[in-house]
């Protein structure tokens, strides 16, 4: 939790009411849940704010209605307290005084604390209580005086998880990208994997769900149990590991460095505007000696599904499964789905001896009478809804992808020329390439002038006359990477755009729109996608994944404007930005963005060869939002989308 310690309540909106959006309203709740928490209150206080602050999450309706209406009891998880907490804040502008004395009064190296991987706020008052420690700084001191291993529920284990947890929150504010994360996991899995009586291995957790950040790696391992021994044994030999923090005959807990990849750990190009949000050269020299922590759980073949069902999750997925179990007379666990009658007082393996067969995850789910769930979609965001009634979708293939439209070349402050960058495109198997350089405004990325920019333009139709004479099943679309100016004006006049196959608006100006309110960010963003000349909006937030926040703004109703304008005739889509320091358009709003019809563009923001294969990563984004072929851009075909782009 990077900049836990920042945590402090919004300012209202000046011309409100609404004075707070749903956004706001939703993480304030959860800061006092967990602040609560922090302060020994009542379980069952604390866990309403929780799950007042992820109902509010999940919303995509206008807050402001409910309340207005008074009708925010009706909404499922939304007690009378809290509405009327929500009520206060939204219409007065003021927040409730016992939530902002939270905020005043709980000590801000205890928030800081938060942030510690697998230190929760109970264990934090516990420290603060009995030893006094008010920060990080003194945590550590007192951990590595030995004062936490006396205290009750700790012990020496557990002191010295805190001490490697502090550490890795200095190196990676506790979490990786997706990214690092899956090279880490996919390399170790594939050495595991070589291991003789290792007869399956998977990488499992939010790796596996895909999730943008990760906090450690889960591997799960199918051998039978009289290799068990010899299996550890062997996974303790393996080149990578640092550290090894526990191994017994069922797991085994590691510390992996970069001594694990045998051709060296190397980052590659990085856009420098997203290289400057991450820490620049410190960041590569960080990552270049980091580590990750990776638990390897060995089970006999006939649990492995369900073990790896279990350590895939999510929580939330899982206590759905569970309680579909509980309502059809079994039980499930990490090890069998067991019929009660059967199971009786037995409990987790014991219990498991009468489990019903399972050859895969999707046996699991058929004994649940549901249909296979895959691991990116196990979020409670409706899956298990879907995969009742038959409507789970059919997601979004990299097979399907034929070009990406938002790339740079050396005309702006890419790395590789246009016909290099065509090149690579067509020795990936696409059939079209986007080009879409930076606009003039945009200086510190070299940013192409009118004059510069219909020259490229030129070149472009000679290449693709040269293409189509040569036979060679390839083109390019020429766009640009407009600057947002002031009134969501484009970096260019209009007989400059006309030229143009696409225009994609982004937000460079971040510190500007971070210092200003949701509202008129949202507002902002709207006219933008009025704009006639605008075809995709790049990086909707502005966010760097554990470099910086995105810029305030209401992207659902960003998305609501959006599909008016295509449904008005207009030309329209959402870039998911494939860089995995971005992820941007965020997964949990790709479903919203299907439902209403707005198609999405997947891009690689590609600043290098290399950056092209980025659009795997946004396919694995696309995938957790619910997208399918037909939902995305990239699926068409060179004349379909040159179809799609006159209107």
């Amino acid at each position: 939790m990077a900049g836990a310690n920042s945590w402090s309540l919004p300012k209202p909106r000046p011309n409100g009411p609404p004075f707070f959006s749903r956004s706001q309203i939703s993480t304030v709740l959860h800061q006092v849940g967990v602040l609560l928490e922090l302060n020994g209150a009542n379980p069952f206080r604390t866990r309403s704010y929780l799950n007042g602050s992820r109902t509010l999450s999940a919303m995509t309706n206008d807050l402001y209605e409910y309340v207005s209406n008074g009708t925010l009891v009706d909404i499922k998880g939304i007690g009378k307290g809290l509405a009327s907490g929500i009520t206060q804040a939204v219409e007065e502008g003021d927040w409730p005084k016992s939530w902002a004395e939270l905020f005043e009064t709980t000590p801000s190296g205890l928030i800081e604390m938060l942030g510690i991987p697998n230190l929760g706020p109970k264990r934090i008052k516990m420290m603060h209580d009995e030893l006094g420690v008010e920060n990080i700084a003194e945590l550590a001191a007192a951990a590595e005086a030995g004062l936490i291993e006396p205290m009750k529920g700790f012990g020496k284990k557990s002191q010295q998880k805190i001490i490697d947890g502090i550490e890795l929150l200095h190196r990676f504010h506790a979490r990786r990208r997706l990214n690092i994360g899956q090279r880490y996991g996919e390399a170790f899995e594939a050495l595991i994997s070589g291991i003789p009586g290792v007869i399956k291995a998977q990488l499992a957790g939010s790796t596996r769900r895909r999730k943008e950040t990760i906090g450690d790696l889960d591997i799960v391992l199918a051998v039978d149990l009289d290799r068990h021994e010899a299996v550890t044994k062997s996974i303790l030999g393996l080149q990578g590991i640092a550290d090894v923090k526990g191994a017994g005959d069922s797991k085994v807990s590691l510390i992996l460095d970069t001594s694990l990849f045998s051709d060296g750990f190397q980052l590659g190009h990085i856009d420098a505007q997203v290289l400057d949000a991450i820490g620049g050269d410190a960041y590569e020299q960080l990552e270049s000696g980091g580590t990750i922590d990776a638990q390897i759980r060995l089970v006999e073949p006939h649990h492995f599904p369900y073990t790896l069902a279990y350590f895939t999750g999510s929580v939330e997925h899982n206590i759905r499964l569970r309680k579909r179990a509980i309502e059809r007379g079994l039980r499930l666990n990490e090890f069998g789905l067991i019929p009660d009658e059967k199971a009786g007082g037995l409990k987790g393996i014991e219990a498991a001896q009468y489990s019903l067969l399972a050859n895969d995850e999707a046996d699991i789910y058929r004994h649940l009478e549901l249909n296979y769930v895959v691991p990116e979609l196990r979020e409670d965001t409706g899956e298990i809804e879907a995969a009742e009634s038959g409507d789970l979708p059919e997601l979004i293939s990299y097979s399907n992808i034929r070009g990406a439209l938002h790339n740079h070349t050396t005309l702006s402050d890419g790395a590789a020329s246009l016909e290099q960058m065509a090149n690579a495109a067509i020795q990936m198997g696409w059939s079209w390439l986007g080009i879409s350089d930076h606009s003039q405004s945009l200086k510190v990325a070299n940013g192409v002038g009118p004059d510069a920019l219909l020259a490229q333009g030129k070149l472009i139709h000679r290449l693709n006359q040269q293409w189509d004479k040569d036979g060679t099943d390839f083109r390019i679309f020429q766009g640009v990477e407009s600057d947002v100016l002031a009134g969501g004006k484009l970096d260019y006049s209009d007989d400059i755009l006309a030229t143009l196959d696409h225009v994609i608006a982004s937000v460079h100006a971040i510190t500007k729109w971070r210092a200003r309110d949701e509202v008129t960010n949202t507002e902002e963003l709207i006219k933008t996608m009025e704009n006639p000349y605008t075809t995709i909006l790049g990086h909707p937030t502005g966010r760097i994944l554990q470099g910086r926040d995105g810029f305030p703004v209401d992207m659902h109703e960003v998305l609501r404007a959006t599909a008016e304008l295509i449904n008005d005739g207009h030309t329209k889509a959402i870039e998911l930005n494939a860089s995995p320091y971005r992820l941007d358009l965020d997964w949990r709003l790709c479903k919203y963005a299907k439902e209403l019809g707005v198609p999405i563009s997947i891009n690689p923001d590609a600043h290098s060869l290399a950056g092209l294969f980025d659009v795997h990563h946004g396919v694995q984004i696309a995938r957790k939002g619910w997208l399918e072929k037909g939902d995305i851009l990239n699926s068409k075909s060179a004349d379909e989308l040159s179809a799609y782009f006159s209107g």
